[in-house]
C-alpha cells in the first residue's frame, strides 16, 4: 500500500470487517448453535455432509474472521472466509438485493484482504509471513 494513511486505512477496513463478522455471526453460530440452522440450507444446495460444511462456515466466519482481523494467516484466514460469504451470496441469489447486502459488504474486504494480505500493521508483518510464492526477503 505504501503510504501510511493507506495503511491505517486499510487497518481500519481489516479490523473492522473481521470483529464485525466473527461477533455479529460467527459467535452465534459457533457458541449459541447457530450453525444447525445452516445444516438445512446447504443441505438444500446440495452440499455433502451439510453438518460438517456448516461447521466449517461457521469457525470460517468466527476463527477466520478474527485471524483477519489481527492479521494473523491474513490471506488464508480471508479467503476461506470470502468463500464462506460467496457461498451466502449464493444461497440469497433469489433474495431481494437488501437480503444480499450483508454477504456482498463482508464478502468485499474478506477477497481484498485474501489478494493484499494484512498489510504493514498485522501479526503477519511482524512475524514476516509471507504468501508461499514469495521467497523472503522479496516482496
Amino acid at each position: 500500500m505504501g503510504t501510511v494513511r493507506g495503511e491505517v486505512g486499510w487497518l481500519i477496513v481489516r479490523v473492522t470487517s473481521g470483529v464485525c463478522l466473527a461477533f455479529f455471526h460467527g459467535y452465534a453460530k459457533v457458541f449459541l448453535g447457530g450453525a444447525s440452522g445452516l445444516v438445512a440450507t446447504l443441505g438444500n444446495m446440495g452440499f455433502p455432509a451439510p453438518l460438517v460444511f456448516a461447521w466449517c462456515a461457521a469457525l470460517a466466519e468466527f476463527a477466520g474472521a478474527l485471524l483477519v482481523a489481527a492479521g494473523l494467516a491474513t490471506r488464508y484466514a480471508a479467503a476461506v472466509a470470502a468463500f464462506t460469504m460467496a457461498v451466502a451470496l449464493y444461497s440469497q441469489r433469489n433474495d431481494p438485493i437488501h437480503r444480499m447486502e450483508l454477504a456482498i459488504l463482508y464478502l468485499a474486504p474478506m477477497v481484498a484482504a485474501a489478494l493484499i494480505g494484512g498489510g504493514r500493521y498485522s501479526l503477519d508483518a511482524w512475524i514476516r509471513l509471507r504468501w508461499p510464492i514469495e521467497r523472503r526477503g522479496q516482496g
